[in-house]
Formats: C-alpha cells, sequence, structure tokens
C-alpha cells in the first residue's frame, strides 16, 4: 500500500497538536445533545449542511417515525470503489453521573476535549468532517464515504438501514474504518453482544394454596440457574481467544421482575440476560440450548394452567467481529496510525455488520473505552492529532492492497 508523507504528517500534527478548525466541529459535535433517547437530527443536519458548501450531497436513512437518521455521503463521487469512514452519531445518558463538566460544554482543559460522546465517537466524526475537503481533492483512485448512524448504543440499528440503502444504491466499497476509541490501535476482532428478554406466563393463587398455583418467578429462576450452568461451562471448557480481556463467551442476567405482593404466587415474571460471544463461538446454539431448556418445564406448568410457559424476544443483537492482521485494510490502518501491531477490544461495534456485509473492515479511532460512558468523559487533543493526520494520510494514499 503505498502512501505519501504520512509518516511525515503523524509528526507534524501531533507536534502542533490538533488544527483549530478540527477542534471547533468536534466541540460543535459534543454540543448536540445526540442522546439515543433523543433525536440525532440536529447534528445530522449540521453535517450534512456543512457537506452541502463543498457541493456533497448526502443521503438519509431514517427510523419510522422521522426522528432520526443515518447519513451517507461520497466524497469523490464518479470513483469506482471506495473507503467508509463509519462512526455513530448517538450517546450514552449521563443521568446520575458525577461530572465535575458540563456534559454538552466542549470544554478544552489541560490537553483534554471533555464532554458526552468526545470519545465515543464525535472526535473520529469530527476529524472526518474536518478532512473532507482534502478527500475531495485528493487524486486517489478511490473515493472517501462518510457513513453515520443512529441508536448504535442501542442496539446498532440505525447502521442496518443504512448499509442495506447502500447496497439498493449499488455502492460496494473496497474497506470500512470503523472510528470506534481504540488508542488509535487498529482493533481486528471484539466478541458479539446478544441481549434477550424471557417473560413467563403462570397462574396466581393465594400463597397458602400454592398447588393451585404456577409460580412465575420460580419457573424463571430455574432458566436463570441454567444461564448460569451454561456461564460457567463456558468458561471451563470454551477454548480461550487470548486477547480479550476475558478470553472466553460470558452469559449473565442483567434485569429480573415479578411478584405484587408477598402473598400472592406471582402470575408474571421477566428477566433480561445476554450473550458476549467470541468470533468463534455459536451463539445460536446457546440460545437454542437455553430456549430447549425452558420449553421442558412448559408441560407440568400447563397441567396447572394450559396457557402458562415461557416467551423470547431479542432486544439487539450486534454479532462478533473477527478480521486479521493481514487484511489489506489492517494494514492500511496501521499505516495511517503509524501503529505496527493490532489489538482486539472487548466492547461491541458496527464492524461485525459491515463485515457481513462483505465490506473487509477494521476498528480504529481516537481516546479510549476506559473514558467512554464515564463521569468526565473526555478524549485527548493528542489522539485527535494522531487521528488527523490518520486522515491526512489518507487522503494522500494512491492505492489499496
Amino acid at each position: 500500500m503505498p502512501r505519501t508523507g504520512i509518516g511525515c504528517g503523524i509528526e507534524a500534527t501531533v507536534k502542533g497538536m490538533i488544527s483549530p478548525r478540527s477542534l471547533e466541529l468536534a466541540q460543535t459535535l459534543v454540543r448536540l445533545n445526540t442522546v439515543s433517547a433523543n433525536s440525532n437530527l440536529d447534528l445530522i443536519h449540521f453535517i450534512r449542511d456543512e457537506l452541502l458548501k463543498m457541493g456533497v450531497r448526502s443521503r438519509l436513512t431514517y427510523n419510522a417515525d422521522k426522528t432520526k437518521a443515518n447519513l451517507f455521503a461520497t466524497l469523490g463521487e464518479g470513483k469506482p470503489a471506495g473507503i467508509i469512514l463509519s462512526g455513530h452519531t448517538d450517546t450514552v445518558p449521563w443521568d446520575g453521573q458525577d461530572w465535575r463538566t458540563d456534559p454538552l460544554g466542549g470544554i478544552v482543559k489541560d490537553g483534554r476535549l471533555y464532554g458526552r460522546g468526545s470519545a465515543d465517537m464525535k472526535g473520529f466524526i469530527a476529524m472526518a468532517l474536518a478532512h473532507a475537503g482534502h478527500f475531495l481533492e485528493s487524486d486517489a483512485p478511490f473515493a472517501v464515504h462518510l457513513a453515520f448512524s443512529y441508536d448504535e448504543e442501542v442496539g446498532c440499528f440505525g447502521v442496518r438501514e443504512l448499509i442495506a440503502d447502500m447496497r439498493d444504491a449499488g455502492i460496494a466499497p473496497l474497506a470500512c474504518i470503523v472510528g470506534e476509541p481504540t488508542d488509535m490501535v487498529p482493533a481486528i476482532a471484539h466478541k458479539g453482544v446478544y441481549r434477550y428478554r424471557c417473560c413467563v406466563r403462570g397462574k396466581e393463587a393465594h400463597s397458602s394454596l400454592t398447588p393451585q398455583s404456577v409460580n412465575a418467578i420460580e419457573m424463571a429462576a430455574r432458566v436463570v440457574g441454567k444461564l448460569r450452568d451454561m456461564a460457567e461451562r463456558l468458561e471451563r471448557e470454551e477454548p480461550r481467544y487470548e486477547g480479550f480481556d476475558v478470553p472466553f463467551s460470558t452469559a449473565s442476567v442483567g434485569q429480573f421482575h415479578g411478584g405484587i405482593a408477598d402473598n400472592v404466587v406471582p402470575r408474571d415474571a421477566q428477566f433480561r440476560y445476554e450473550f458476549r460471544d467470541l468470533p468463534t463461538a455459536d451463539v445460536a446454539a446457546l440460545q437454542a440450548e437455553l430456549v430447549s431448556h425452558a420449553r421442558s418445564l412448559e408441560p407440568a406448568m400447563q397441567r396447572v394452567a394450559p396457557d402458562a410457559g415461557f416467551s423470547f424476544e431479542p432486544i439487539c443483537e450486534v454479532p462478533s467481529f473477527l478480521g486479521s492482521a493481514s487484511d489489506a485494510v489492517t494494514r492500511l490502518a496501521q499505516r495511517l496510525s503509524g501503529e505496527t501491531g493490532t489489538t482486539l477490544v472487548a466492547f461491541g461495534t458496527e464492524a461485525g455488520l459491515f463485515k457481513r456485509a462483505g465490506i473487509p473492515t477494521v476498528v480504529c479511532g481516537p481516546g479510549s473505552i476506559v473514558q467512554a460512558h464515564q463521569p468526565d468523559e473526555y478524549v485527548s487533543l493528542e489522539q485527535l492529532a494522531r487521528c488527523e493526520a490518520f486522515m491526512q494520510g489518507l487522503s494522500a494514499v494512491r492505492e489499496i492492497g
């Protein structure tokens, strides 16, 4: 993968820190409240309008009630293929957290940009937008696509619509770089995140007449116990995937609700659980095993109450991601970032969905996941400067692969 002046760009940008325009854009994006429960349209429209000033039109795809949108834009229209720079626009909330700075302040202090989403992942989006002009002017034989999604934090919902729209438009990118915070070290794998809700219907009765009832909490507990047994089996027996903080798949319950009074056998209960699966695991088989166990309990329940039983509902299904250090896009990310190695990350991203769409993908962006979702979230200016150099280098690349 030949390149022009990439190493010099990194050195110069880090020495001078981040450019004023790039920092201004990062602050602007942080100051827009895009918590997943809210609309992201102010941010999407801001980016759309900035691109329109350069003559670039954006494709917007919306959620069902038109309160949120993805943005897809091509810098270098007419070139045969391109590289996607992917980021999600939504953030997690900060309710109940002990912030010393304004979550929407975009304050710069002690070499850091503070605010919700600064690390996860508006810093990356700002760097990509700041360099749109460079990508337009580049004589590289490929385009750069900006792909900014909604509702990643609650299940990677928006990007599915973005990828479908991209396919419908006949756009077939060469590669994708997902700019989640990796300290600018290219990441080639992460676990999947699969969450489900289990609802249990039993039969209520006075607690003195338990044989006439089906206790929904107790039945739910039997399935929770099965899930715990599965988790222990995975920890004990699953082949290790070294490089992950937890090198095996995990299963856990996050919420449990049921009952109305101490002396009423509960008719209803529900719990929510998740699998975080290694890229080598079969999460569909794990879910099927749990459902099969629940079904084995239903005959006894239905002898007392014919409508008793279990129902399962997916909440989010974010596939694991497995790239390779030998992939052309990984080698490109290493050169642009100045890194010689790769890493694995524990958190989920949209990378698995791009990879499933047949697009070679790597995860590489400024900041650390340690700061993400935390009070006083921040990204260092040094990390933003490295990302800025990354973008400058990308505009100078002449070949991929």
